[in-house]
């Protein structure tokens, strides 16, 4: 073992006045310590999701009745509340899992050398949606999971994976200026494929707001709109983001494509397929709460995927310093190929 280092009092008081500088300064983490920290995150995100939709399936959205605390006289869940309490206060410590996953993924990436601000901004940014997402999360309970808010919640956990996927994928590039993979054409495609996106994982929650599970077994409010009718057009919906997949994966092909769009392309229409398997199957059987759950987490993955997706179309190596010969700037295309630069 190597020799532990002296901290004297000056090391302390910078310690307390700025603790991720006095650990940046005394440690680097592998890229690879830095892009596992990250996926950490990403896969805490996820399961905070799945395990929220089991609060709500097993009827414990009421669990604890309260918040802060789990009850006006314990902070924690009593054996009077029985396995509904258990797993309502069990998902809430499971806040504190993430916000651990969090954290390390913001020292890890503030440790690293050299310093990458727009990597360790990405990282406070998932600690701010936690934060204001457990806010959130009581006013659900303080209102009685009223339907509006348990939708707000939910969106609010798709940007904490956003958020996430966007740094997981950022440690694996350098901070050079985005060098894209492919044609205007593809690029606004993929947007149009995470705008249907976007409203399918919304059309899903007002879906769940007026759908038969309220979260618990008391009268909850629900959305007053037909469940049925809104589950079907969350299911044309789904059928559009596929067939936007399907027509992308076309358009790579015929271009010849990068490797990297066309196997998040392949990837995403594959989950997509799953995904449209698993939501028949629960609307014709009645919604399983099994099967209600294995939807939530496949909307996670669907929408990780979107993102790779988008995330694919363009490369960002390494920053190097500029070179002391002067290279002569080429005159500018009239026209770009549907493929994009090579």
């Amino acid at each position: 073992m190597g020799r532990v280092p002296n901290v004297t009092r000056a090391d302390a008081q910078a310690a307390l006045r700025n603790p991720l500088a006095f650990i940046a300064a005394r440690w680097t983490p592998d890229p690879r310590t830095v892009r596992r920290a990250a996926l950490a995150a990403l896969v805490m995100s996820v399961v905070i999701v799945v395990t929220g939709g089991a609060v709500r399936l097993t009827g414990s959205g009421l669990g604890c009745p309260t918040w802060p605390k789990c009850t006006d006289d314990s902070l924690t869940t009593t054996s009077e509340m029985g396995l509904h309490g258990v797993i309502e206060f069990g998902n809430r410590l499971l806040t504190y899992v993430l916000c651990a996953a969090v954290g390390w993924a913001i020292v890890a990436a503030r440790s690293q050398k050299p310093y990458r601000r727009s990597l360790t901004l990405l990282g406070w940014a998932q600690f701010w949606v936690v934060m204001g997402n457990a806010v959130l999360g009581g006013v659900v309970v303080l209102v009685g999971l009223n339907p509006y808010t348990v939708a707000a919640h939910f969106l609010l956990s798709s940007a904490l994976i956003a958020v996430a996927t966007v740094m997981w994928q950022r440690t694996r590039e350098g901070d050079a200026e985005p060098r894209p993979l492919v044609g205007k054409a593809v690029v606004q495609l993929v947007w149009f494929l995470v705008a249907a996106s976007v409203l399918l994982i919304a059309v899903g929650t007002v879906v769940t707001g007026a759908g038969p599970h309220a979260g618990d077994s008391s009268e909850v409010a629900r959305m007053p709109v037909d469940w049925e009718a809104v589950a079907k057009l969350h299911a044309v919906l789904a059928w559009i983001v596929v067939t936007l997949t399907f027509a992308l994966w076309f358009v790579l092909k015929a271009v010849d494509a990068p490797r990297g769009p066309l196997a998040r392309t392949r990837e995403l229409f594959l989950i997509l397929l799953a995904q449209g398997l698993i939501g028949y199957v629960q609307y014709f059987t009645d919604l399983p709460e099994v099967l209600v759950g294995a939807h939530m987490l496949g909307s996670c993955v669907m929408w990780i995927w979107v993102l790779r997706v988008l995330l694919s179309l363009r490369e960002r190596p390494e920053e190097t310093a500029p070179q002391q010969s002067a290279v002569p700037a080429q005159e500018p295309a009239t026209s770009a190929s549907i493929a994009g630069p090579r």
